[in-house]
């Protein structure tokens, strides 16, 4: 039991979990919400390295035969935190404003409408499978979240990199919506059912 536990794919998502409070400390570096060049760059590596492991973790898994249900679990789970807390600290710094606020609202509207959905459907044993494109969203979302955390940092070396991420965040909300609506779809029958 304790080998499935603290096996390397389980590791690594324990791994993107620790990540999310380490990426909004770099950010109150200064004792304060500051996002400094230091802070975006320290930010955006940490950043970089969760969403790697996202990859990985499933993949071994899968590769070594090492699934269990604790990862199964919190895989998703770690996305989630990770995805909510980098939209959220980017909207208190002000890279995500304005309009661009809705695109945020709708992702975290559908991450925590998805989540209830299957909560639901696992107490009536109903498993709703993730789909290819439901993948691509969250692949999406953390390329979208990887410019913005570069943001102004990003801009002094390649100009445009905030716009690209606040373009690339509009349409990662756009599949967001569309995936979220494939679940509810697909599991709606079973709530009207019951």
């Amino acid at each position: 039991m304790s080998n499935r536990i603290f096996n390397l794919p389980n590791m690594l998502t324990y791994g993107r979990i620790l990540a999310v409070p380490l990426i909004v400390l770099c950010f109150f570096l200064e004792g304060k919400l500051k996002s400094s060049d230091f802070a975006r760059w320290s930010a955006l590596l940490i950043f970089f390295a969760a969403s790697v492991t996202d990859f990985f973790d499933g993949y071994l898994a899968r590769a070594w035969q090492q699934t269990s249900t604790i990862g199964r679990m919190l895989d998703p789970i770690a996305d989630k935190l990770l995805v909510s807390s980098c939209l959220l600290l980017l909207a208190a710094d002000g890279t995500i404003a304005g309009w661009t606020l809705w695109a945020a609202i709708v992702i975290l509207c559908r991450e925590i409408l998805v989540s209830g959905l299957r909560e639901y459907l696992a107490e009536l044993k109903v498993s709703v499978p993730v789909t290819q494109l439901a993948k691509w969203k969250t692949t999406l979302q953390m390329i979208a979240l990887g410019f913005l955390l570069a943001g102004p940092a990003g801009d002094k070396i390649v100009p445009y990199v905030t716009e690209l991420g606040l373009a690339l965040l509009w349409i990662s909300a756009i599949v967001t919506l569309y995936t979220g609506w494939d679940y509810f779809r697909a599991g709606l029958k079973h709530v009207i059912d019951n």
